[in-house]
């Protein structure tokens, strides 16, 4: 069976599978790429997991970053300016 991508952004907090060791169950994400770097909100301590990994230990969102409300906000680039020309971000 496979493991669906988390869609997530630098500074979503997020809840995964099982608590840190301080006790504290939220993350917040610092890096993204092959690997997800994690902080968490309980003791400050980073770490970083494989994608996969995070995938499967990923159990929901406490928090979405503001730049993501800020994206769902704005005109998509695709539907263009009222002039028709299209804009380039």
């Amino acid at each position: 069976m496979a493991i669906p991508i988390v869609p997530v952004r630098v500074g979503d907090v997020v809840r995964l599978k099982k608590p840190h060791p301080c006790g504290a169950n939220e993350w917040e994400v610092t890096k993204l790429g092959m690997d997800i770097g994690l902080k968490c909100r309980g003791c400050g301590r980073s770490v970083r997991l494989v994608r996969y990994d995070f995938d499967r230990r990923f159990r929901g969102y406490v928090q979405r970053s503001q730049s993501d409300a800020a994206a769902q906000d704005s005109p998509s680039s695709a539907e263009g300016a009222e002039d028709g020309s299209t804009r380039l971000s």
